[in-house]
């Protein structure tokens, strides 16, 4: 039989398909105002907005339980990625039995772990409480230093520890930049900053010094109650008319 040979059908060309242009999307509102210049403070407005808080509270506190600078201190270094509460829970009785640091020192690092096992890194600061307490004892008298660098060279004390600290306990009018007070003075325009350290300067330099007394316990409780992180409670914000920023509801 006769051997049936068949042709090979020749394939088409495959022609690249071609990409599909981008479709163009206009920004959103919010973004296009974002990207607005914020237009800056005038003295005049930043003199309101501080007359404002202090017409509001008077005489802000802070809100970390202490009876003396050291226990202050060591609050402060405790608070630390730690909520105030959280802090104030553990304290009340640790500072009924260590409220100087000979009595820190003396009650150990083992058992001060047992009264602040509740606070995050409890162990690492437990140390640290124990470092800077010897150290106060050695090098200080037994005293909380009044100086910003003497503060920050005890363990576990950083720039705003030793802010919180000069002026809670000794009255100077440092400004401490956590995490509320960072937001608030970028949020409101304020003091726009990349780091706490720009936000803090630029608080410095807006904020008249009658005011500089408070002025950090007015931001942080400005920041913890109504300038929310998810949700700022703009219709009951004292300062909505004057803000900058461009997403406030009101």
């Amino acid at each position: 039989m006769a051997k049936i040979t068949r042709k090979p059908v020749p394939r088409k060309a495959t022609v690249p398909k071609k990409k599909a242009k981008p479709v163009a999307t206009k920004p959103k509102a919010s973004a296009k105002k974002s990207l607005k210049a914020t237009r800056p403070w005038t003295p005049a407005e930043v003199r309101d907005v501080f007359s404002r808080f202090g017409k509001a509270n008077p005489e802000p506190k802070g809100e970390l339980e202490h009876v003396n600078p050291f226990t202050l201190l060591v609050a402060v270094v405790l608070s630390a990625q730690a909520t105030d509460a959280g802090v104030n829970k553990a304290t009340r009785a640790l500072f009924e039995v260590a409220d100087t640091p000979q009595k820190m020192l003396d009650l150990g690092e083992e058992r001060l772990r047992d009264y602040i096992r509740t606070i995050g890194l409890y162990r690492t600061k437990a140390k640290n409480v124990i470092a800077l307490s010897a150290k106060l004892l050695s090098e200080f008298g037994g005293q909380v230093p009044r100086t910003r660098a003497e503060i920050e060279s005890l363990p576990g004390a950083g720039r705003k520890t030793a802010n919180v600290v000069l002026n809670m306990a000794f009255g100077e009018h440092t400004m401490a930049v956590d995490t509320h007070v960072f937001r608030v003075g970028n949020r409101t325009g304020l003091a726009p900053g990349k780091t706490p350290l720009e936000v803090e300067l630029g608080l410095e330099k807006v904020i008249p010094a009658e005011f500089m007394l408070h002025a950090h316990h007015w931001l942080i409780l400005h920041g913890r109650y109504t300038c929310l992180a998810r949700k700022p409670r703009c219709e009951v914000c004292l300062i909505n008319d004057l803000c900058r920023w461009p997403e406030k509801t009101v």
